[in-house]
């Protein structure tokens, strides 16, 4: 089949296998968007008169048909054929003719993919959030049902002071709000529209790149062409960033599950249901599932580094090497996605111990406890009474039996967790929906979908 850049000669079939890649299989990913972006770009040639009207209403249908199949899974890219928008063009021609033919006007397949990742991105991020929240909401439900069970907390893996599962879930639901702001500002980077600059010049046809900006649903364009070719593997990496912070926190998660599962803490016990066997030692109840959450996690942390230096110091302009990105990058959403239910999932069937601090492994937990009360009920200075503490600590004749009086925002008995909602619920409400206009009916939908 003649490719669409097709000049009278033929490539080297060994040229051609190498410089194709996995192309055909990355850009199955991309094909909706693709056709999305085609939609809107022929409405925009219809309008300054490059596509009569009866044309686009031949076009419009048959994109439509070839999208459903590319939502439901059915579309292919055939072996002869380099990448999506070569096959969509192809369909269109082999059932329109050469009116298929017409629908490159003013577009390079540059800044069709250009659209198509940041689309994609678009969607994925809005997607990827909305699991970031629902784990978010399991975190702070933990945290409220078990406020009041203490537990040890740690600095350098020695005991320190008195914490509570209340305090560490709710450790974990705060820090997803930092993360979903990282997935926010990566969002707004991917919400601007590169159509329209072609193979980062521009063109001489007549284009209204304000059109397909408003078709597609972005806040703006990217208005320098040549800016916007150099956002390819910048849109990328910076979510990518953003994707591997929330990756960093579920992997931190997942360690402290591993370790808190073990036998030696004791601190949170799965289902067995949710553990997996040892082919020789029959007493085996194995984590698997917070080690491959670790795993994929510390992989997705990789991947914005391999970005960067798939891209760097290439001068302005494209380069075949952006196409490499797509192997690295598409695939991360599905991973980080997978990752968030599987933990969601293990968080709300979780079991905490109780009494734990009534373990005298954990007496010197109460230490800062003692000094405080001696500092306030019998008016020691901080320093002797730090040291009163650590020789009694010392002697092995630490003991206490008081109560506990963390009041300040943030410590165990104040979580503010009403608060730390508050703030991730703000955050979220500003990913954009009901922006986008259907480019096929002209009806209205949702950002994302």
């Amino acid at each position: 089949m003649a490719k669409l850049w097709d000049k009278g000669f033929s490539t080297d079939s060994r040229i051609e296998s190498f410089t194709v890649g996995s192309d055909r299989e990355m850009d199955l990913l991309l094909a909706p968007y693709d056709i999305e972006g085609t939609m809107a770009h022929i409405r925009m040639l219809c309008s300054v008169g490059l596509l009569a009207e009866d044309e686009l209403e031949l076009l419009i249908p048959e994109l439509e048909k070839i999208r459903r199949t590319a939502l439901d899974g059915s579309f292919r890219i055939s072996d002869d054929v380099e990448d999506v928008h070569s096959q969509v063009e192809f369909l269109l021609t082999e059932r329109l003719g050469d009116l298929g033919k017409k629908v490159h006007t003013g577009r390079s397949r540059n800044d069709q993919i250009l659209l198509d990742v940041k689309l994609f991105t678009r969607a994925s991020l809005v997607r990827t959030a909305g699991k970031v929240k629902a784990l978010f909401d399991s975190l702070l439900e933990a945290s409220r049902k078990y406020k009041d069970v203490l537990m040890p907390g740690y600095t350098h893996l020695q005991v320190a002071m008195p914490s509570s599962f209340g305090l560490w879930f709710g450790a974990y639901a705060e820090t997803l709000s930092d993360d979903m702001e990282m997935l926010l500002a990566a969002w707004r980077i991917a919400d601007r529209n590169p159509l329209g600059s072609a193979a980062g010049y521009g063109s001489s046809a007549p284009l209204n790149r304000q059109m397909t900006t408003d078709l597609l649903g972005f806040e703006s364009m990217v208005y320098n062409s040549v800016a916007a070719q150099m956002g390819r593997g910048k849109v990328e990496r910076e979510a990518s960033f953003a994707v591997s912070c929330v990756a960093e926190t579920l992997g931190r998660l997942a360690a402290d599950c591993c370790l808190y599962n073990s036998q030696n803490f004791g601190f949170i016990k799965l289902p067995k249901e949710m553990t997996t066997g040892s082919s020789i030692m029959p007493h085996k109840k194995n984590p698997d599932v917070f080690e491959l959450i670790r795993a994929h996690c510390n992989r997705i942390c990789g991947v914005p580094q391999t970005i960067r230096m798939m891209t760097a110091n290439l001068p302005s302009g494209y380069f075949r090497d952006m196409q490499l990105l797509k192997e690295v990058y598409l695939p991360i959403f599905a991973e980080i996605d997978e990752c968030l239910d599987i933990a969601r999932f293990a968080i709300e069937n979780i079991g905490v111990a109780e009494g734990l601090m009534d373990n005298p492994l954990y007496r010197t937990a109460f230490s800062v406890e003692e000094v405080n009360r001696l500092v306030k009920e019998e008016d020691v200075p901080f320093r002797d009474a730090y040291r009163q503490v650590g020789m009694a600590i010392e002697k092995g004749e630490f003991d206490f039996h008081g109560e506990l009086h963390h009041t300040h925002e943030g410590s165990i008995g104040n979580l503010c967790n009403d608060r730390i909602r508050c703030r991730m619920e703000d955050i979220y409400s500003h990913f954009r929906t009901g922006t986008r206009t259907e480019v096929g009916t002209g009806t209205r939908t949702e950002a994302g979908t």
